[in-house]
C-alpha cells in the first residue's frame, strides 16, 4: 500500500472514530441537501458584490451552486459546474496549464506564460492570479457563485468575462464534522474527505478539512498495458476564526494540495487526413489504435502525459467596525509548481518519417496580494464599498523538447529509427527558461443610492495599473521538428545566446459600471446597467518564442449591456430569474493558430473584435416540503465580428467575420430534482435526477474551414440518477448513483497536428456510463 493509501485510510479512521467518540450534545453536521438549498432560494445570501446580500437583491446575472449539489457531480470541482450552469464551459487540457474556463462564450485560451484567463477565480476573497490553481478538488464548499459578465469594477482585470467566486464553509462555533467516502466504476475511483470543527473557546474557532483521491483513469494505454487520465490528489485546509472582541474578527486560512496526474493524454480520433479534410493512408496507423471518433478509449504512447502539481497559500482576512463602517484587509501568499510531462508525437517510438517528441516542463509560481476595503452599512441612502488593490504575480518555467528524428519521408511501411535500412538518427534538442511578473495596483469603488425604497442607482469604477516584465531565453544543441533555433540568435543557431530576451508593458486604465434597479413589487426586481470591462496588456512567452513574436498585446476593452428579472413567486415556492444580455470585446486576446518549426502552435494575439449576445434563465421550483426542482436555460450567440492577422502569420490566417467564438454552444441548459421521502420512521429515501444538455460547439479556432469543421463537438445530452437512504436525523446516509445513464460519448476538446494530419481528442471522464456508492458520516 502506498504512503498515500495510507493516508487516505488513516484520515477516514480518525474521522470515525472522532465521529464514535464525539459527546451526546455535540452539534451534528450536515451537508444540506440541493432541495434544503432550494427551499430557502430566496434567501440565499452572496458577497457578489463584496458585502452579504440576498441573491434576489443583486442587480446582475448570478448562478450559485451550493456545496451538496457539487457534491452530487462525483468529483466536486470548477470542471463539474460546468455541467449545472448553463452560461460556464470548460476547455479541458493536457494540463491545468492551459485549460480554460469561458462564460457568456467568451474566455482565454494560451499557452503564454504573459497572458491571463477572462474569468477569475476567487476563493475565499483571494483572486487566484492563474487560473489553473482553481482547477483541483473542491472540498468542503459552502457555495459556488458564478457572476456572468465583466466583473472588473470589484474583482479586477482579470474578470472581463466573469468571476467564480468560491466560499468553503467556514469554522462553527458547534463541535462536529463528517467524514464522506466514495467509490466509482470503470477506472477504479476512490475518494475519501472529512472535516472537523473545533470551537477551542467562544471566541476561537478551528476547522479542518482533508481529502486524498485516487483514479486509475479512463484511457488504455497499449505500449504500457495500463490507463492513463487518471490522478492521485491529496490535500489539507486549515481555518482559525478569533473574535477577540464584538466589533473585530480575524481569519486565517492555510491549505496545501498535491496532485499527480496521467492526464491527459491526446488520443487519435480520425484517420490520416489531407489538407481537404479526405483520407488518405498512413503506415503511422499501423501502430496507432483503431480511430473511432470520440468513442476512441486507447493510445500507444511510450511517454506518458502527466501533470505534477503542489500548491499552498495562506491568507488572513481581518473585519473590523469603525463606527458604522467595516474595514476589512485580506493579505495573501500562494506558491504553486506545476510541472508538464507530455508526449508529442502520439506514437509508441520513433519511425522514419514520424519523429518522437517529449516534453518536460517545470514552472514554479508565487503570488503576494493585498486588499483594503471600507464598506458601509447598507441601509441607508447612499451605501457604499470602496478599497485598494495590488497585487505581484510571478512565474517561470523551464521547457525541455528533446526529439528523436530520422528522415523526414514516411516510407510505404513504418520503419523504427535504428533498424536497418533507417536513415541515420539525429536528436535534436532544446530548452527554454522564461517567465513573466504581472505587477498591479488598483483603486475601486461601488456606491449604490437608493432614491427611494424601491428605485436604486448603482454605480462604480475602478482605476488600474499594470506592468508586465518578460524574459526568455532558449538554448538549442541541434535545431528540428518542433525546436526552433536558439533565440536571442545565435551565429550558428545553435548554444546558450550571449543575451536574453526582456520586454515590458505598462498601462492604466478607469473601467466601471452603472445600473438602474427597480423593485416592481416586494417579489420581482428589475435592473439594467452597463459595464466597461478591462484585461491588462500581455506577450505571447512560449518556448518557441522567435523574433516575429515579441510584440506587446494590446490590453482588451469591452462594453456590456444587461438587462434583467429577478422574481420570488407562489410564497416563495418558485424563483425565476431571467437576464439578457450583448457584449462588445476590442483587442480580443486570443490564439491564432499557425505552424511554426513544422509543428502546430498558437500565436497569443489581439485577435480583434468579438461579440456576445443571449438570454439566460435561472429556475427553482420547490411544489413540496421535500420535492426541488432547479434548472438553468442559456442561449449564448458568441462570434467574431473582425480578425486581425498576427504579426508574422500569413494572409490566410485570418478567421471569417460571422465564425462562433471556441466553447460556446449555442445552447445549453441543465434540469435537477431531488426529492426526500420521509418514511415515519428510522430511515428515510432520497431520490435525485439531474440532465443536462449542450448543442454543438466549436473546439479548434482556426482560419481553416476544414479544420473548424472536423474541430467541432457534436451536442450531446447527459442524464444522472442517484438514490439513497439516512437516517432522520441526517447523521447517516448511503447513495448510489450511475452517471451518463445512457452511456452518451463526446469529447472535451479537439485539436488537429496528429500524425498523418488527424485529429486529436480529449475524452473526459464523464464520457462513459459509470456507477458509484457514497457513504457520509455526519457527528
Amino acid at each position: 500500500m502506498s504512503k498515500h493509501r495510507l493516508l487516505s485510510a488513516g484520515l477516514m479512521a480518525s474521522c470515525a472514530f472522532i465521529a464514535l467518540a464525539a459527546p451526546a450534545y455535540a452539534q451534528v453536521e450536515t451537508a444540506p441537501a440541493p432541495a434544503e438549498l432550494a427551499a430557502n432560494s430566496g434567501d440565499i445570501v452572496v458577497t457578489a458584490q463584496k458585502r452579504s446580500e440576498r441573491l434576489q437583491d443583486v442587480p446582475l446575472a448570478v448562478s450559485v451552486v451550493g456545496g451538496a449539489m457539487l457534491e452530487s457531480t462525483g468529483k466536486p470541482s470548477i470542471e463539474s459546474a460546468a455541467t449545472l450552469v448553463p452560461a460556464l464551459n470548460f476547455q479541458k487540457s493536457g494540463t491545468t496549464l492551459n485549460q480554460s474556463l469561458f462564460l457568456r462564450g467568451v474566455g482565454t485560451t494560451t499557452f503564454s506564460i504573459a497572458g491571463e484567463p477572462s474569468v477569475s477565480a476567487v476563493v475565499d476573497g483571494v483572486v487566484y492570479a492563474r487560473s489553473g490553481e482553481a482547477f483541483g478538488d473542491l472540498v468542503d464548499i459552502e457555495r459556488l457563485e458564478v457572476l456572468r459578465g465583466p466583473q472588473g469594477t470589484l474583482f479586477g482585470k482579470n474578470a472581463s468575462a466573469g468571476v467564480i467566486n468560491v466560499v468553503t464553509v467556514q469554522p462553527k462555533p458547534g463541535f462536529g464534522g463528517y467524514v464522506e467516502g466514495q467509490w466509482f466504476s470503470n477506472g477504479n475511483e476512490a475518494r475519501v474527505r472529512g472535516a472537523l470543527n473545533v470551537p477551542l473557546s467562544d471566541t476561537l474557532l478551528t476547522r479542518v478539512t482533508g481529502f486524498y483521491g485516487h483514479y486509475d483513469g479512463n484511457i488504455r494505454n497499449l505500449a504500457t498495458g495500463g490507463r492513463v487520465n487518471g490522478y492521485e490528489h491529496y490535500g489539507f485546509r486549515g481555518q482559525v476564526k478569533w473574535m477577540p472582541s464584538a466589533s473585530t474578527t480575524i481569519s486565517l486560512i492555510a491549505d496545501y494540495h498535491r496532485n499527480d496526474d496521467n492526464c491527459c493524454a491526446e488520443l487519435i480520433g480520425t484517420g490520416p487526413l489531407n489538407a481537404a479534410g479526405a483520407a488518405i493512408s498512413s503506415p503511422a496507423f499501423a501502430v496507432l489504435p483503431t480511430p473511432r471518433g470520440d468513442r476512441t478509449r486507447a493510445v500507444n504512447q511510450n511517454y506518458v502525459t502527466r501533470t505534477r502539481e503542489t500548491g499552498w497559500g495562506v491568507s488572513a482576512q481581518i473585519d473590523t467596525e469603525l463606527g458604522t463602517q467595516t474595514v476589512t484587509s485580506i493579505t495573501a501568499y500562494r506558491n504553486y509548481k506545476n510541472t508538464e510531462i507530455r508526449d508529442g508525437d502520439f506514437l509508441p517510438a520513433a519511425y522514419v518519417g514520424f519523429p518522437q517528441l517529449q516534453d518536460f516542463g517545470p514552472q514554479t509560481s508565487n503570488t503576494f496580494s493585498q486588499e483594503l476595503r471600507l464598506t458601509s452599512p447598507s441601509k441607508q441612502f447612499l451605501s457604499y464599498v470602496i478599497g485598494l488593490y495590488y497585487s505581484r504575480a510571478e512565474s517561470e518555467r523551464i521547457f525541455s523538447r528533446s526529439v528523436v528524428s530520422c528522415g523526414t519521408a514516411a516510407p510505404a511501411t513504418l520503419i523504427p529509427c535504428g533498424a536497418p535500412g533507417a536513415p541515420a538518427t539525429t536528436t535534436p534538442y532544446g530548452i527554454a527558461d522564461f517567465g513573466s511578473v504581472f505587477k498591479n495596483i488598483a483603486a475601486f469603488g461601488q456606491a449604490t443610492a437608493n432614491f427611494t425604497s424601491r428605485f436604486r442607482f448603482i454605480g462604480g469604477l475602478r482605476w488600474t495599473g499594470d506592468q508586465l516584465d518578460v524574459f526568455h531565453s532558449r538554448t538549442t544543441t541541434l535545431a528540428g521538428p518542433g525546436i526552433q533555433p536558439s533565440f536571442p540568435t545565435t551565429p550558428t543557431g545553435t548554444g546558450t545566446p550571449a543575451t536574453i530576451f526582456t520586454g515590458k508593458a505598462t498601462n492604466t486604465n478607469v473601467s466601471g459600471k452603472a445600473t438602474l434597479q427597480y423593485d416592481l413589487s416586494p417579489e420581482v426586481v428589475a435592473y439594467g446597467g452597463y459595464t466597461r470591462g478591462y484585461k491588462g496588456p500581455a506577450f505571447n512567452v512560449f518556448y518557441n518564442l522567435t523574433a516575429t513574436g515579441t510584440n506587446v498585446i494590446a490590453p482588451e476593452t469591452s462594453n456590456s449591456y444587461e438587462i434583467g428579472l429577478k422574481s420570488n413567486l407562489l410564497g416563495g415556492a418558485l424563483v425565476l430569474n431571467l437576464a439578457a444580455f450583448y457584449a462588445k470585446y476590442y483587442n480580443f486576446q486570443a490564439n491564432n493558430p499557425d505552424l511554426v518549426a513544422g509543428v502546430v502552435v498558437t500565436r497569443f494575439t489581439n485577435a480583434g473584435e468579438v461579440s456576445t449576445r443571449g438570454i439566460e434563465a435561472d429556475l427553482i421550483l420547490r411544489p413540496a416540503t421535500d420535492l426541488s426542482i432547479s434548472g438553468g436555460l442559456a442561449y449564448t450567440d458568441a462570434k467574431v465580428d473582425q480578425f486581425f492577422r498576427a504579426p508574422g502569420a500569413p494572409v490566410s490566417a485570418v478567421i471569417p467575420a460571422g465564425t462562433s467564438l471556441p466553447f460556446a454552444p449555442k445552447w445549453k441548459g441543465s434540469l435537477s430534482a431531488d426529492y426526500r421521502w420521509r418514511s415515519g420512521g428510522p430511515v428515510d429515501l432520497f431520490l435525485g435526477a439531474q440532465g443536462s444538455f449542450q448543442s454543438k460547439q466549436l473546439a479548434l479556432f482556426s482560419p481553416d474551414a476544414v479544420q473548424r469543421q472536423l474541430g467541432t463537438i457534436h451536442g450531446y445530452a447527459l442524464v444522472n440518477l442517484s438514490a439513497g437512504v439516512g437516517d432522520r436525523d441526517d447523521r447517516y446516509r448511503l447513495t448510489f448513483q450511475v452517471r451518463n445513464l445512457f452511456d452518451q460519448s463526446f469529447a472535451a476538446a479537439i485539436q488537429n497536428g496528429g500524425p498523418s494530419g488527424s485529429y486529436r481528442y480529449q475524452i473526459p471522464r464523464d464520457a462513459d456510463r459509470y456507477y458509484g456508492v457514497t457513504g457520509r458520516v455526519n457527528f
